[in-house]
């Protein structure tokens, strides 16, 4: 059992880095160019995504710190998808579905159906585990590659915004991480 639980962290672990890699390589190569809505699709769907995963841990956990977690991570997003969707409203811009979301939703699913197979303490391990290679991933990608294509200023300036909250919530995945072995 033991070599089973040690065999199922390292796939979920291999996975969710796979995907970060697709979703890093998306954003870098595949899609040289991004136009302000395309960016606001990705900024909706990573945040939506981060919102899910929280929910998917509110119902499977029952470890304080990862529901703690999850709880922060669904307020904070939900809020940024607010922010996002009232400015895309108010600037008349319409997000356009692209590449680089359409590969964050396949990492989506592809992390929830591994979420959903586990229970108890590995759940918790492969849920925050998770959180803290997506949180560097978003981050990386948001500095990198939206601020510096983003086009109109007030959606610039609402990335860069949210970028330290971000950058928070890596911080408080690493710390839940070294709580939950």
């Amino acid at each position: 059992m033991k070599k089973f639980k040690s065999f199922t962290k390292s796939i979920t672990s291999i996975m969710t880095c796979l995907a970060v890699l697709s979703f890093t390589a998306s954003a870098q190569d595949a899609t040289p160019k991004l136009t302000d809505p395309e960016i606001a699709s990705i900024a909706v769907t990573a945040n939506q995504i981060d919102v899910n995963y929280g929910k998917i841990a509110l119902k499977k956990s029952k470890n304080a710190e990862a529901k703690k977690f999850a709880e922060t991570m669904i307020k904070d997003h939900e809020s940024i998808i607010k922010q996002a969707v009232d400015l895309a409203t108010k600037l008349g811009v319409t997000p356009k579905d692209n590449k680089v979301s359409q590969s964050l939703m396949k990492g989506e699913r592809e992390t929830n159906a591994k979420l959903n197979k586990l229970n108890g303490k590995a759940f918790d391990k492969a849920y925050i585990d998770n959180e803290v290679t997506y949180h560097e991933a978003v981050i990386n990608t948001v500095k990198n590659v939206l601020i510096p294509q983003t086009q109109n200023e007030e959606l610039k300036a609402l990335l860069t915004k949210v970028s330290p909250l971000l950058e928070h919530h890596f911080e408080m995945a690493k710390m839940a991480q070294s709580k939950i072995k």
